[in-house]
């Protein structure tokens, strides 16, 4: 029995992470109530294959093993118009955004949380790999898994009644762990991506919002090498099958011109695929601002020194692939500054 057992809503997703986030608090001695969210739900005539139903049905097996009660939260309205909207609206303007950082600001850690104060719960858990100590975040143990980087637009207030059971085990130790208690869900694969867009592809989910507009595709010497189905449909530093003649080196996606709805391409070795400084938006800082610091331009990208100014980062060393719509996320060691979004 753990010394000061808390009232803990843990938000479980039918996945192994947070099935043995909730197994680890209730044999700490902990009051766990568990909690599964409906974000959202694929119409008949969508090809997207999304598997709440499952999920739902694995963590309420999970939950009855555990002996806790398992809440059903539908917030997918919710999800639309924060989460949802956002991606399409970031896609339109040939962006590339990652929705799990909005996730987890307004969904998880906002409406879920809100819902757990109102069931008189102290704490929201979740199988997330990170670390929280006193309002700060905190990276994993699992460097490999740290999921920070999805994290760091959380308030203080928020990661205060936040709870990440797994900080300290790596992804093989949950599994086994999973293993020894043989949890439903000890052997269920990793979800990738994001729900709704199920089985196909981001740029096929793409065209049912937005309207295909082809364009030319060029080389960083203006050179003619094929066509384009719609900017908004290319990230940066995608490989995308435009090669020269006779199979030389592959092209990646260098730059937008939106003015004359040109995609640009380049070799990877090009000065146009490295950035010295990346322009942002929206800084945000968990606690005190910093100067200097290290950087993230994306899940599992390196660390990277940098300065940081309230409209700029400055890298040590150019970084390839800068990516507008991602999110430079900010360290300092071990612990998660804030971050801010790549225009």
């Amino acid at each position: 029995m753990t010394a000061q057992p808390k009232k803990i809503l843990v938000g479980m997703s039918g996945g192994v992470d947070s099935s043995v986030a909730a197994a680890l608090l209730v044999e700490q001695g902990h009051d766990v109530i568990g909690g599964f969210m409906k974000n959202w739900s694929s119409p008949k005539d969508d090809s997207g294959v999304c598997t709440w139903k499952q999920d739902y049905r694995d963590a309420g097996r999970v939950a009855a093993q555990l002996g806790i009660e398992l809440h059903f939260f539908d917030f997918e309205k919710q999800y639309r118009k924060h989460v949802y909207d956002y991606m399409i609206a970031e896609y339109k303007k040939g962006r590339t955004p990652n929705p799990d950082v909005l996730c987890n600001q307004y969904m998880k850690f906002g409406y879920f949380m809100q819902a757990a104060q109102q069931l008189g719960c102290d704490h929201v858990a979740t199988g997330h790999y990170a670390g929280v100590r006193d309002g700060h975040l905190l990276r994993a143990k699992d460097e490999g898994k740290d999921q920070t980087y999805f994290l760091h637009r959380l308030t203080q207030e928020q990661l205060k009644h936040a709870l990440f059971p797994l900080k300290d085990l790596t992804k093989k130790e949950v599994r086994a762990k999973a293993a020894e208690l043989n949890l439903p869900t000890k052997d269920k694969e990793e979800s990738m991506g994001i729900c709704f867009v199920g089985e196909v592809s981001i740029k096929e989910f793409l065209q049912k919002e937005i309207k295909p507009q082809p364009g030319e595709v060029v080389n960083e010497h203006g050179k003619h090498v094929g066509e384009h189905e719609g900017l908004p449909f290319y990230t940066i530093g995608q490989r995308h099958g435009f090669t020269q003649a006779g199979g030389a080196d592959p092209y990646y996606v260098a730059q937008k011109d939106f003015e004359r709805n040109r995609l640009i391409v380049a070799h990877r070795e090009s000065e146009l695929l490295l950035k010295k400084e990346a322009q942002i938006e929206d800084l945000y800082w968990i606690a005190e601002p910093a100067k200097e610091c290290l950087v993230r331009l994306r899940h599992r990208g390196a660390l990277v020194k940098a300065q940081v100014k309230p409209d700029k980062i400055i890298f040590d060393k150019s970084q390839w692939g800068v990516t507008p719509g991602q999110f430079a996320v900010l360290y300092s060691d071990t612990e998660c500054l804030g971050g801010g979004v790549i225009m």
